[in-house]
């Protein structure tokens, strides 16, 4: 059974300037520890379909499952962590007490709460930060942060709605890098929203590519690429063929239009 599953997805919101309509007949499976990225140009879907799994926008038409249930049904059984575009951390927190923020509302002892800090911390290389403020941290650094914030109740899958987009190009490289260490550690199932071309062949068993409004698949890319992946591989011929597939299936979108 797929971890998430769309069938004939559509979505279509009502505005005073009348519907827009965001997702047409989206059909994807994604399989356990899946690494997805989702890419296509701006205001195509790619983040109103993750919040569809997340249950944070509804479907008007088709189906969406995850793990074989509803987004609602998933979502209360503690199925996924979302990681918005921004760490969204509150600053009177320290960084361990947003970590602990959703294992409090879940009712988890604090011993168990001051365990998961301290094993999340560990993942995302913050040991040692736990005690500080955002503010006393990198943007980076805060977005680790709000990657632990998403692992700390060890959910099995974690939706990322672009978490790298606003940093330099140097932050993200490493990021990039200490994500793909953080999947292959874990075996978690991982959708991932972006607007680059060279992070979602970087990071991906998987590229879907969208078109603009209504959004809609137009290419699902099989990466062919090893699960270990040091930088330097973005120079090599595989890399940049993938890229230019993915970049045609950006312009036949637009084509298509």
């Amino acid at each position: 059974m797929p971890v998430i599953e769309a069938r004939n997805l559509e979505l279509t919101f009502q505005t005073n300037d009348g519907p827009v309509h965001a997702l047409k007949d989206v059909n994807l499976s994604i399989e356990k520890g899946d690494f997805v990225s989702f890419i296509g140009p701006s205001g195509c879907g790619k983040t109103t379909f993750l919040r569809c799994m997340a249950a944070l926008e509804h479907p008007t038409g088709g189906e969406i499952t995850v793990n074989g249930v509803s987004p609602e049904q998933a979502r209360q059984a503690r199925a996924y962590g979302y990681v918005f575009q921004a760490a969204g951390l509150y600053p009177w927190r320290t960084i361990a007490g947003n970590i602990k923020l959703p294992l409090e509302i879940m009712g988890f002892s604090k011993e168990e709460q001051e365990k998961r800090v301290k094993d999340v911390l560990q993942l995302v290389d913050l040991e040692g930060f736990g005690g500080k403020y955002p503010w006393q941290l990198s943007g980076g650094m805060q977005q680790r942060a709000s990657i632990a914030r998403a692992l700390g109740f060890d959910a099995d899958i974690l939706l990322m709605d672009e978490p790298f987009g606003a940093l330099d190009e140097i932050v993200r490289d490493h990021l990039n890098e200490q994500l793909l260490a953080l999947w292959a550690r874990t075996e978690k199932t991982i959708g991932f929203v972006t607007h680059s071309i060279p992070e979602a062949v970087y990071l991906s068993t998987r590229i879907v590519v969208m078109s603009p409004r209504p959004g809609r698949i137009t290419d699902v890319i099989e990466s062919p690429l090893p699960k270990e992946r040091p930088l330097e591989i973005r120079d090599t011929p595989e890399f940049i063929e993938i890229a230019h597939r993915v970049r045609e299936g950006l312009r036949a979108g637009h084509l298509d239009e």
